[in-house]
């Protein structure tokens, strides 16, 4: 049976999917993505942010329902995924269930399936996401950092990533992603829908198969910079208790990127002793977080030097925010690719 007559002869029991793609200049990778959840969902959306290599034409070829993003706008992510759930409503089926993804990504086949029949047996659980894998993380140590952060623990978790399940209802209910945030929308979400008693949970399923085409150091540390910027803004909205979110990341950042280099740099211009001492504190972090991870020793060494390197990139984002906070500028995206 095609996967088409499998969407079209589902049980009417069986919870409906719609499915939010998003991209922008993702070529071959938006066709694979697209073709792997066309004629698994009632609808799938495309919502392009200002493509100019014919994604437009692709998607609508391969039978996608395009949405083009207005240019008036700015782009983030979280407009992306709102305005293609908004469209989703006009595919003329009620939708119980969203799966948003990015357009470089793949989705596993069996995922839809599966996590939807799981969010049925599970009313309390808002979004669901699986193992998201790096498509080539034998083709940079970037890429394979990509792999390594997203091997995350199964079960109840804090937040998922921009690929995931997610009830219409739940998301309904908070009023979706806050488009002014330009990264880490999808752990704020999760955030409100917690507050709002929900779940979020991780399977142990394959989800996606991501292509981060991360091959230069310049693109790392853009993303690493991302990162800083976003663990700012989360602090900002929701640093308060019970929740603290992101404050422990900022601080980290702070404190490695930012303090204890001026400290070092004060030290030396003051002909102190002491700093090469105080530099030491950075390989023996690395050696730490060495011990610390688990996996094979090329994974964990690439894993605790990068933790290390990027807390620089990460308090570049934090001074980032800082700066456009004071001077009241809107947030520009920080893209890697």
């Amino acid at each position: 049976m095609s996967s088409v007559s499998e969407a079209q002869t589902a049980s009417a029991s069986e919870p409906r999917v719609g499915v939010v793609v998003i991209g922008r200049n993702e070529g071959e990778r938006l066709r694979q993505c697209l073709a792997s959840v066309l004629g698994r969902a009632r609808c799938v959306v495309y919502v392009d942010s200002g493509s100019t290599d014919g994604s437009v034409d692709l998607a609508a070829s391969l039978g996608a329902v395009v949405h083009a993003l207005d240019l008036q706008q700015p782009f983030t992510a979280a407009r992306a995924r709102n305005e293609g759930a908004r469209r989703l409503q006009a595919c003329g089926d009620e939708l119980d269930l969203i799966q948003f993804v990015d357009g470089d990504c793949e989705v596993a086949p069996g995922w839809l399936g599966a996590a939807a029949s799981f969010l049925r047996e599970r009313p309390e659980i808002a979004a669901v996401c699986g193992r998201r894998r790096e498509r080539y993380p034998e083709r940079s140590v970037y890429n394979l950092l990509c792999d390594l952060e997203w091997d995350t623990p199964i079960g109840a978790t804090k937040a998922c990533g921009g690929d995931v399940l997610m009830r219409s209802s739940a998301f309904q209910d908070v009023g979706g992603f806050r488009e002014d945030l330009i990264a880490g929308e999808e752990p704020e979400l999760c955030l409100r829908l917690r507050t709002k008693g929900w779940l979020i949970w991780r399977l142990e399923l394959e989800m996606t198969m991501h292509d981060a085409a991360m091959l230069r150091f310049s693109q790392w540390w853009k993303r690493s910079t991302r990162a800083g910027f976003a663990y700012a803004q989360g602090a900002r909205l929701h640093g308060g208790t019970p929740e603290r979110h992101w404050v422990r990341e900022s601080r980290s950042a702070w404190v490695w990127g930012v303090v204890l280099p001026g400290a070092l740099l004060a030290g030396a211009l003051l002909g102190s002793p002491w700093v090469l001492v105080g530099a030491a504190v950075y390989p023996l972090q690395g050696i730490r977080l060495f011990l610390r991870t688990p996996g094979p020793p090329r994974a964990r060494l690439a894993r605790s030097a990068f933790l290390v390197l990027g807390k620089f990139a990460e308090a570049s984002g934090q001074i980032r925010f800082f700066f456009q906070t004071l001077t009241g500028k809107r947030a520009r995206l920080i893209e890697y690719k």
